[in-house]
């Protein structure tokens, strides 16, 4: 299920890290010291890598899913141009 902003500004941090999907690989990194980071997981030659957008709120929602967006279609472009 997608976060919305009042879901976001409600997450308190735990004894230990949470992750809160968004869904296609963007979550919301909580850490025990209260900061909310923006982090994308995805998969390149094979391997799992972590891209992060930063903290939250500075990096509103929106924000965070257009830059996801836009990492996807770069990792897109490089995959094709990597088979060539």
């Amino acid at each position: 299920m997608p976060v919305n902003d009042t879901r976001l500004r409600a997450l308190k941090p735990a004894q230990s890290a949470v992750k809160v999907s968004d869904g296609g690989g963007l979550h919301i990194f909580v850490s025990p010291s209260g900061a909310k980071l923006w982090r994308l997981a995805y998969r390149f030659d094979g391997r799992q890598k972590l891209l992060s957008f930063g903290e939250y709120p500075r990096t509103s929602l929106a924000s965070a899913r257009r830059q996801q967006e836009d990492a996807k279609i770069q990792l897109a472009a490089r995959s094709s141009w990597r088979k060539a």
